[in-house]
């Protein structure tokens, strides 16, 4: 029987009674995907395939590279048992115009953006034009290979077996090498200075069973980000996901100059100056969600996650603005829009570039980088146009939501800010003052591409 991908319950992977099909699925479903995998240091290739034929042996030679998400998870509970240590992840995606290459028909693939390809979204996504991009991102990319693991020289390891069997008839058109940013307390941030990544669809009983929601539900089912691989030998049980890449760079003097701006024009001063960051993120830089506090939680406490929006109408805790609140909404306990519009995405990216500064400090923007950092955006949908692109359309480039006068995301949003902003006078404070301009845009896309990551099944068929 086919795999059950619209559950109403996380899946339970090491569940003794698990059927055959669910079984099948996870092993032939690449890791990375349902559950993230140590990323610290990053390796991804951007490949293209000269000869159709040599691009089939050479995906086909990278299975014993690629495990399953069924290893993968079996790692991640020895970790934890016993500190054992994994093995390095693999991972493999193809674009539309890599299938084309390798011989096959893309006439199964349900998914139109992906079927068009990124290049030919920039006006859907208000993206900057393909001339634009950095010079690997203008030509044809045919596949992706990421390379990731705890330690660089694993990463590079693994690297040097990659291109040992990449075939003279095929060209690395691009490299790009991200490594994790943390804070004092070892968190993962990005390179505005803020928590990231915290708040993240959750698929299997294990992880959900560690986060219980009374306020808002991490669970998502399986149909939010698997869906068949058309070209495997059993479509049913054999899933892949659509993965999103975008090189994302960020002028962090730009935005830590909004944030001053910010609170010099609501009068913030002292310690209280971190609210102005807050108000356009949603979250302090230590993961304290505004929305349960209107200054940050001392260092070493645990980031909240379990909070809704449902108690805040106005904006009076949160603005509708701030970049968390615009692109979860988090209306209801059980997922809400969400939930109901499928738009949850399941993010793996990791920021890019070297730092001379210390990047949660409060270190005067003259001292910040301009460009060269970033995030490597990564993540995985069942469908890119009804959730990367809906989110990044509908929500962060549209002003007019949830309310009219929102504005753009300020972190993410791209396109003209011609509207102005209120916030509240204070944290908690149903008066708004006078409307202020909309931050800058200070995040630039520059090159990227939508891929299919392939059920291992199919990787062994070629």
């Amino acid at each position: 029987m086919p795999v059950n991908l619209a559950n109403g319950e996380p899946l339970a992977w090491d569940a003794p009674g698990l059927d055959a099909d669910t079984k099948a699925m996870l092993d032939n479903l690449q890791a990375n995907i349902l559950r993230a995998h140590v990323r610290e240091h990053l390796s991804v290739l951007l490949v293209s395939f000269g000869d159709g034929a040599d691009g089939r042996r050479f995906l086909h030679g990278l299975v014993p590279l690629v495990k399953s998400a069924r290893t993968h998870l079996a790692e991640v509970r020895a970790f934890n048992g016993t500190r054992a240590p994994g093995t390095p992840y693999v991972g493999v995606g193809i674009s539309k115009l890599g299938y084309l290459k390798l011989g096959h028909s893309t006439t199964g693939f349900t998914d139109n953006a992906f079927k068009s390809g990124l290049k030919r979204r920039t006006d859907t996504l208000s993206d900057p034009p393909v001339s634009a991009w950095e010079a690997p991102y203008r030509g044809e990319i045919h596949a992706v290979v990421l390379i990731g693991d705890a330690t660089e020289a694993t990463v590079t390891a693994t690297r040097e077996r990659v291109l040992a069997l990449l075939p003279a008839t095929a060209t690395i058109v691009g490299e790009e090498s991200g490594h994790g940013l943390r804070n004092a307390q070892g968190n993962g941030i990005e390179h505005f200075g803020y928590i990231d990544g915290r708040s993240q669809p959750l698929f299997l009983a294990d992880q959900v069973a560690a986060e219980p929601g009374h306020n808002w539900t991490p669970f998502f089912p399986l149909n939010h980000i698997l869906v068949a691989d058309p070209l495997a030998p059993k479509p049913a049980r054999h899933m892949g996901s659509y993965l999103v890449f975008r090189k994302l760079e960020q002028n962090v003097r730009a935005f830590r100059q909004a944030e001053e701006d910010l609170a010099d024009a609501l009068g913030l001063a002292g310690a209280d100056r971190a609210l102005a960051g807050a108000l356009l993120v949603g979250r302090f830089r230590n993961g304290t969600p505004l929305r349960l506090h209107g200054r940050p939680s001392s260092d070493g406490h645990p980031v909240q996650n379990d909070f809704s929006y449902r108690d805040d109408p106005d904006g009076a805790k949160c603005p509708f603005s701030a970049h968390i609140r615009k692109t979860n909404p988090r209306d209801s306990k059980d997922g809400g829009l969400e939930r109901v519009l499928g738009v949850m995405m399941a993010r793996r990216g990791q920021t890019y570039g070297a730092r001379t500064d210390i990047p949660w400090d409060d270190a005067p923007p003259r001292t910040r980088p301009t460009g060269g950092v970033g995030l490597l955006f990564m993540a995985f949908n069942a469908s890119l146009q009804s959730q990367f692109e809906f989110t990044q359309q509908a929500w962060a480039d549209n002003s007019g939501f949830p309310v009219e006068g929102t504005g753009h995301d300020p972190v993410i949003g791209q396109g003209r800010r011609e509207g102005k902003v209120s916030f509240p006078k204070a944290w908690g404070s149903e008066q708004h003052g006078a409307p202020q301009q909309q931050a800058p845009q200070t995040v630039t896309m520059k090159g990227g591409e939508y891929f299919f990551m392939p059920s291992l099944a199919y990787l062994k068929s070629l």
